[in-house]
């Protein structure tokens, strides 16, 4: 086999300035494999050296046959309400749109990296405001209909129309705005962003979950179509009950080993866990830790992890109270002993957080900045200068959500060490997050409250919304022009070195100013009996099973 480094050749014949530059820094010694791979990744590297180049990550499909006609049973969690790309999210939509829908970049969760899906190629201008996508040629919909670049173009102008009620909106706002596309010609897009952007790749791949490539004429409501491009088609979908799907023998890829997927839907993960046991399913999408330990450790089954950027925020209003100093903040963080909150609440699945939401395997991640460790003596001293030394009361509010009840207690524990007196207050996530609007949420509204972040594959997200001034998200009332400037530097930056560098300064003024605690990133799993194979699952939900067998 040809070594690492003698791959380059038609890299270095057909790339651009950027794309040289990435390899340049890798065999220069400036970048790691590991950083060498997503960056390429992003950049579109990999798409210019033939297969030979395309990265592994996305497990194989398994050698075991399937018996005819098979049949594979997924217990999901019940739609919050109706199925469809524009408006998804939910837990339960991703695995359900992508058995019919495709997107046109794959994230691929092992690597963190992408691979070609209905795009074959994707490359910045040297600026990094204008991407320009090649097409994959001969996919048609499942309706007939052949998939252009007005398809793609016409569905990210629905995912951008400030009036669409778009749940990519929050996503994108800033990025690229309706109208901020060109379809070159059938097997051509280009991208125009409303600034320049080093991970656009990932926010129309499908770690953007509503990013389901649908045919320019498309008319709802999509629950009775599923209208899309992949290995699957819709048999029936009934509401709060399950849908069906078989295998689509016209799918442009290698046609799916099970002829039949079912989901069953399940109102809690109590009854997901009573079904699979009682082996009326074959596997579950949504498997936690909390509440799963009959299956965790019974040998019969199969457990599925993913490194996952899924964590959880402790915000601080950081205007008003006693959470406007941030020694008090910081004090907060300090009573957390994160590698036993790891060990307990989430049995090892899982990797201790630093008050930052730039994950470990994310490529820009910084390691050199100190790790915050649980500290009691060095809390209380903060806490004597920010002039409470006999500490203070106040309300935690959060929602009734997976672990998040037994965080909230453990946290409160912490707190109470340091002198500081919680009282607990745990809602329902309609209560919790209410209107979602400042004043009629006490997501937002909260001096001290705790909330779920589902996995992103670039941090991006996690960046903007939480911790920008103004940002949508922000329950911290977080304003903080060098962190807002080191932001748009980091997002606007398409050399990887460079964007490390800046990440970096963004991780240590985090750390700093603490205006979120976050404890640790939690792994994403699924549990699958001992005779199913070759299930990709992805953090962000989705399922794929086209490649899966029952032996």
């Amino acid at each position: 086999m040809k070594s690492w480094r003698s791959r380059f050749g038609a890299v270095r014949q057909n790339g651009s300035e950027l794309q040289n530059h990435v390899v340049d820094e890798y065999l220069a010694g400036r970048l790691s494999r590991r950083e060498l791979l997503k960056a390429g990744s992003v950049l579109g590297l990999w798409t210019l050296g033939g297969s030979s180049l395309v990265m592994p990550g996305i497990a194989g499909a398994a050698d075991a046959a399937s018996p005819a006609n098979a049949t594979i049973r997924v217990g999901h969690p019940m739609p919050s309400g109706a199925i469809d790309p524009l408006t998804a999210f939910d837990v339960a939509s991703p695995a359900l749109l992508n058995q019919s829908g495709e997107y046109l970049v794959n994230a691929d969760a092992e690597s963190a990296t992408l691979h070609p899906a209905l795009a074959l190629s994707w490359q910045p201008n040297e600026k990094g405001d204008v991407w320009t996508f090649k097409l994959r040629k001969g996919v048609r919909f499942q309706d007939g209909q052949p998939m252009t670049a007005k398809d793609v173009a016409a569905t990210f102008d629905r995912l951008t129309d400030p009036s669409a009620g778009s749940a990519a909106r929050a996503i994108m706002r800033g990025v690229l705005s309706k109208g901020g596309r060109v379809a070159r010609d059938d097997e051509t897009v280009e991208f125009h962003l409303d600034a320049p952007n080093g991970s656009f790749p990932w926010y129309v791949s499908s770690d953007t979950v509503n990013a389901v490539i649908l045919p320019a004429n498309f008319k709802g409501p999509y629950e009775q179509s599923f209208m899309g491009t992949g290995p699957y088609r819709l048999e029936r979908f009934q509401p709060r009950i399950g849908a069906s799907f078989v295998r689509n023998d016209d799918y442009w890829g290698n046609k799916a080993r099970i002829q039949r997927v079912e989901f069953k839907f399940y109102g809690d993960q109590q009854g997901q866990i009573l079904a699979m046991r009682g082996r009326q399913v074959d596997l579950l999408t949504r498997f936690t830790v909390h509440g799963g330990l009959a299956l965790l450790n019974d040998p019969s089954f199969r457990i599925i992890g993913m490194r996952s950027s899924t964590h959880r925020q402790i915000h601080m209003h950081t205007d008003q109270g006693a959470f406007k100093d941030k020694r008090v903040r910081q004090a907060i963080a300090m009573s957390l002993d994160r590698d036993a909150i790891v060990r307990g609440l989430i049995q090892g699945r899982g990797v201790a957080a630093n008050d930052h939401p730039i994950a470990p395997f994310f490529a820009t991640f910084d390691p050199s900045v100190p790790q915050r460790n649980k500290d009691i003596a060095g809390a209380k001293e903060r806490l004597a200068a920010a002039g409470v030394p006999n500490g203070f009361a106040a309300t935690f509010t959060t929602e009734q959500f997976l672990e998040m009840p037994d965080l909230a207690v453990v946290v409160q524990n912490a707190a109470k060490a340091i002198g500081v007196n919680l009282t607990l207050k745990v809602e329902s996530q309609e209560a919790y997050y209410g209107a979602g609007t400042a004043g009629k949420s006490d997501w937002l509204d909260s001096p001290l409250g705790m909330t779920d972040y589902a996995h992103r594959g670039v941090p991006d997200a996690f960046l903007r919304g939480p911790l920008l001034t103004g940002g949508a998200w922000n329950a911290a009332h977080f304003a903080n022009p060098a962190y807002d400037d080191l932001v748009k530097q980091y997002i606007g930056t398409l050399d990887v070195a460079a964007k490390k560098q800046v990440a970096g300064k963004i991780e240590r003024l985090l750390v700093d100013e603490t205006p979120l605690v976050i404890p640790y990133f939690a792994d994403s799993l699924i549990v699958t009996g001992a005779n199913v194979h070759g299930v990709r699952p992805t953090p962000m939900a989705q399922l794929y099973l086209d490649q899966a067998t029952l032996a």
